[in-house]
């Protein structure tokens, strides 16, 4: 694999920088690119210009632009698009990428490539569920009628900032509809994955959207700090210790450990039948999605539950990055695999949870296949909703089955950003609905994985970005 730099955008133009990354291999650790770094002052030049880059967008109709999406959607998947000016890249090479550099095996980087492209080519219906099915026009203009009614909306920001993860290439589906809704982007990439935010980048041009649109800039701390500062409006994602500083700025929109689960109410007689919705909830996409179920609560029969779930993911074998059966992703960086695994089992030896998938399997949690380092999926029993694993969230297939009553279950559920309730018990539905902290709620048997643009979780990109207001219009005199 030959040595590429990913350069810095400014504005869709490319610059390259003296500060670099080196990212390496996580197979070989063998050389694979050179990333140019900016810095938190070249993007805050860059920022000042934001309303000037904007107009660039505001020329072409929205409705337009949702239609250019599927052309950038075609390009994605079949052009050979540029990483930088001497070097293009072909769709089979950004899955070489993305496996090298983010240990994201090619199988499961093109389910996340259609996800992509299934948004992009579904543009239309996506800001159709976005905002509730205004005309865009209303976009473009400001403001319009709506069943008879003057109704307005103003934009909040000139620019949308997006501080991104390494995790999945899914998420980058999350600040699309930005380009139709004619709002410039920054995005800081993952330092592990620039691959895919560059790639929309250029096929958005490609396809014939301006250049200025995008700001792609790869960098440290600082740069985010940068663009959450000066960008009306951002998207934050990560863990914990890095969304935390920002809750309750109401310019960062923030996309954290999701703490997604499963719940089955008391009345449900068989729970077998739901166990390969509970496998995929928990392993689809190798469990790196803030979608992917970490738990699984359950009025009764937890351990027998629990074994059974831990049967079905201990199949899951890890592979090298290029087997087409590949389901699971590799850790980049073989230390962080390794802190996960001793941190997990460290609160199993303070009692009140048990490993399952150790019991099946017989075997370490840690592994090392093909020079890619490991978690297999593990699969706890915990006593009560308070053991410390009851609730949390790993990079990897992880889930933690908790019995409990269904009284403790709601008082104990905490945030959750997708909780998937299997009962008909239309008392307790109804005390789900009201659950503030649940984000969405899939009533039936719906894996907490499945999305629909019609049903926006994690926030509503529109609302982010645009704001309703009172708008008085003069009638005019005969």
């Amino acid at each position: 694999m030959d040595l590429v730099h990913v350069p810095v955008l400014r504005a869709g133009r490319e610059y390259a920088s003296r500060r670099r990354r080196l990212l390496t291999d996580v197979r070989t650790g063998d050389p694979v690119a050179e990333v140019s770094l900016a810095n938190g002052g070249l993007i805050a030049r860059d920022l000042a210009g934001a309303a000037a880059h904007r107009q660039a967008l505001e020329r072409m109709p929205a409705g337009e632009l949702a239609i250019l999406c599927a052309e950038a959607a075609r390009r994605f998947r079949q052009d050979r698009l540029p990483v930088d000016g001497g070097t293009d890249q072909s769709f089979e090479d950004y899955l070489s990428h993305l496996a090298a550099t983010a240990g994201m095996p090619p199988s499961l980087g093109r389910r996340n490539a259609d996800k992509i492209c299934g948004v992009l080519e579904s543009m239309e219906q996506v800001l159709d569920g976005l905002t509730r099915g205004l005309d865009l026009a209303v976009v473009d203009a400001g403001w319009g009628e709506e069943r008879g009614r003057t109704i307005s909306y103003r934009r909040q920001t000139d620019v949308l900032g997006a501080v991104l993860p390494n995790n999945s290439p899914g998420v980058h589906t999350l600040w699309l509809p930005a380009v139709p809704l004619k709002t410039p982007l920054a995005l800081r990439p993952g330092a592990r994955e620039p691959w895919t935010p560059l790639r929309l980048a250029r096929a958005f041009t490609a396809s014939g959207c301006p250049p200025e649109a995008f700001g792609f800039y790869p960098g440290d701390h600082d740069g985010a700090v940068e663009i959450l500062v000066r960008c009306g409006r951002s998207l934050l994602f990560g863990g914990d210790d890095t969304v935390d500083p920002w809750r309750g700025d109401p310019r960062v929109e923030i996309h954290g450990a999701g703490r997604s689960k499963v719940l089955l109410g008391p009345d449900l007689t068989d729970w077998r039948v739901h166990l390969d919705l509970l496998a995929a909830s928990v392993a689809d996409n190798g469990g790196r999605s803030c979608l992917n179920a970490s738990g699984v609560w359950t009025t009764a029969n937890g351990l027998d539950l629990g074994q059974a779930l831990a049967g079905c993911l201990a199949r899951i074998e890890p592979r090298p990055l290029d087997d087409p059966g590949a389901a699971l992703a590799a850790f980049p960086e073989p230390g962080t695999a390794r802190a996960i695994s001793a941190h997990i089992d460290r609160l199993l030896a303070g009692g009140g949870a048990r490993d399952l998938t150790a019991e099946v399997r017989g075997e370490g949690r840690l592994v090392e296949v093909d020079g890619c380092t490991f978690l297999r999926p593990t699969v706890v029993l915990c006593e009560d909703p308070s053991h410390p694993l009851a609730n949390t969230e790993y990079l990897f297939p992880f889930a933690a089955v908790v019995e409990t009553s269904a009284e403790s279950m709601l008082e104990a559920v905490g945030p959750t950003l997708v909780a998937t309730a299997l009962t008909e018990d239309s008392g307790l539905q109804g005390r789900l609905m009201d659950h503030p902290g649940i984000d969405r709620l899939n009533l039936g048997p719906v894996p907490t994985t499945a999305i629909s643009w019609e049903q926006p979780h994690e926030g509503n990109l529109f609302e982010h970005l645009y704001r309703r207001r009172a708008l008085g219009r003069a009638r005019s005199r005969a």
